[in-house]
């Protein structure tokens, strides 16, 4: 289908000015009103229905969903959203960005209020309470993450199945045969939110096909819970000889917390982190990590939506594959063998 953008290029103008054409929000010339409307009936644009009809015209406006819960490592949804409002930017849109933990009253009064012309939703959990809601909505709305029944929906997310798998793939593949994993915030499992659910999912059911021991923690974000899920872990499982970290915020002091249990990265233990290359590169020493790609997801949310409010019909589900970037944490071992069980 035609979008607004090969419309704009067809008139020799901005997106943005084929928008305000059809919408009326800004004064556009006569002689440019003109020559836009003439290269929509050359290419037989069709405009979203929230263009069309008396007194309906779009915002130009995203509702970014994000209730900011227990669990919720800001400064790492921040990176989203920055992707979000920067590729919203392209196509002159805004972002409203809505943090109330609210759930379906907010959607519903912000949908009845015509303050936004779609949604993009994140933190979604596997059983989300909002899906029936999106799906009933008469605006359109985007997920960044996927719940377990997304029949209806459009969904962007990276396999963190896969992520998980690819952890131990690349473990076991460096002769490591017991391995622990260090999760998200309990608070983030016991709501099922889905990207922690399946990297820990990934990361079992890998570690079975390889035959590796495989001990999985959530961990809370503080120091202190890191260091005592460390010690829980060498303490348990003293053979342990390489471990995955799925929690951004627990990573500035993993390599301080083992040290403090008696394991030195990467001497006597390998770790693997699921985070963006940028952390995992600022880390002493640097982290083999599985790439989060916030950019590209934030990036993709607002693509698939802009396709939606032009009446296209995008792909259900974009799901991006993990790519491990292998760094000092993760050298070829000599022996496997921890320090504490070395004689």
């Amino acid at each position: 289908m035609v979008t607004i953008a090969e419309v704009a290029r067809h008139a020799g103008v901005a997106p943005s000015t084929v928008s305000y054409v059809l919408t009326g929000k800004r004064s556009i010339s006569a002689d440019t009103k003109s020559r836009v409307r003439e290269s929509i009936r050359s290419l037989g644009y069709q405009p979203h229905v929230h263009t069309r009809g008396l007194g309906i015209t779009r915002t130009n406006v995203i509702g970014l969903v994000l209730p900011l819960r227990a669990g919720t490592y800001v400064p790492a949804v921040m990176r989203f959203v920055t992707a979000a409002v920067t590729t919203a930017r392209r196509y002159d849109m805004d972002l409203l960005l809505m943090t109330a933990d609210d759930g379906l009253p907010a959607l519903r009064r912000t949908a009845n209020s015509a303050l936004v012309d779609g949604f993009l939703v994140m933190d979604v959990e596997k059983e989300d309470a909002r899906l029936p809601l999106l799906r009933q909505l008469s605006i359109p709305s985007v997920l960044i993450g996927r719940p377990a029944a997304a029949r209806g929906l459009t969904c962007v997310d990276l396999d963190f199945e896969a992520a998980g798998a690819k952890c131990v793939e690349h473990l076991a593949d460096l002769g490591h045969r017991s391995i622990g994993f260090l999760g998200a915030p309990s608070a983030v499992y016991r709501r099922t939110t889905g990207f922690a659910h399946r990297a820990m999912t990934g990361f079992s059911a890998a570690a079975m096909r390889r035959g590796v021991a495989a001990t999985a923690l959530s961990v809370e974000e503080d120091h202190d819970s890191v260091l005592r899920a460390t010690e829980v872990l060498v303490r348990a499982h003293p053979s342990m000889t390489a471990l995955v970290v799925h929690n951004e915020a627990a990573l500035g002091g993993i390599t301080a917390c083992l040290r403090a249990a008696g394991r030195h990265v990467p001497g006597d233990i390998a770790v693997v982190a699921i985070c963006p290359d940028e952390l995992a590169e600022r880390m002493s020493p640097p982290l083999t990590s599985v790439r989060l790609p916030a950019e590209e997801l934030g990036r993709h949310a607002v693509e698939l939506l802009v396709a939606k409010l032009e009446g296209r019909q995008p792909p259900p589900l974009v799901l991006l594959p993990p790519k491990l970037s292998r760094r000092a944490s993760t050298p070829d071992p000599v022996d496997h063998a921890p320090a504490a069980v070395r004689q």
